[in-house]
C-alpha cells in the first residue's frame, strides 16, 4: 500500500526540495536598490491612469463567470474522452477491443445529452445578451 504513494511522495518532496532551493537562492542573489521610480505602481507598461478603486460593470465579472463555466464544462469531456472505449461496449472490453456486434452508443448519447445541455445554456446567455459587451 505504502509503495504505491512513493512516486507521489517523491515528487512532492522534489517540488518543496525545488522552491525552497529557488527561494533561498533569489534572497541570497538580489539586492535591493530602491527608488521613487521603481516604487511607483506598474500597469501594463504603461503610467497608471484613473484609481484602483474604480467600479466594474457587472457585465465584465457575468462573462467571467460564464467563461469558467463553459471552460469547467469542456474539462469534464476529459474523462470522458478516456473512457469512451469502455463505454461503448456493451461487454467489457478485452484486450482485443470491443468484439463484433456489441459496441454501444451509450458512451456516444451520454456526451451528446451532455452537449445539447451545453448548447441549450450557450443559445440562453447568447438571447439573452449577456455576451453583448456594450
Amino acid at each position: 500500500m505504502a509503495r504505491t504513494y512513493l512516486p507521489v511522495l517523491l515528487l512532492l518532496g522534489f517540488v518543496t526540495f525545488n522552491a525552497v532551493i529557488i527561494i533561498g537562492l533569489s534572497a541570497l542573489t538580489v539586492r535591493a536598490r530602491p527608488n521613487p521610480v521603481k516604487q511607483q505602481p506598474y500597469e501594463s507598461g504603461m503610467p497608471p491612469v484613473g484609481d484602483a478603486r474604480e467600479r466594474f460593470s457587472v457585465k465584465f465579472y457575468l462573462v467571467a463567470m460564464l467563461f469558467i463555466i463553459f471552460d469547467i464544462e469542456t474539462v469534464f469531456m476529459i474523462p470522458w474522452g478516456v473512457a469512451f472505449r469502455q463505454l461503448s461496449c456493451a461487454v467489457p472490453l478485452g484486450a482485443a477491443g470491443c468484439p463484433a456486434g456489441q459496441v454501444s452508443l451509450f458512451g456516444f448519447g451520454e456526451m451528446l445529452v451532455f452537449m445539447v445541455i451545453l448548447v441549450v445554456g450557450f443559445v440562453y446567455v447568447w438571447k439573452r445578451g449577456a455576451l453583448q459587451w456594450d
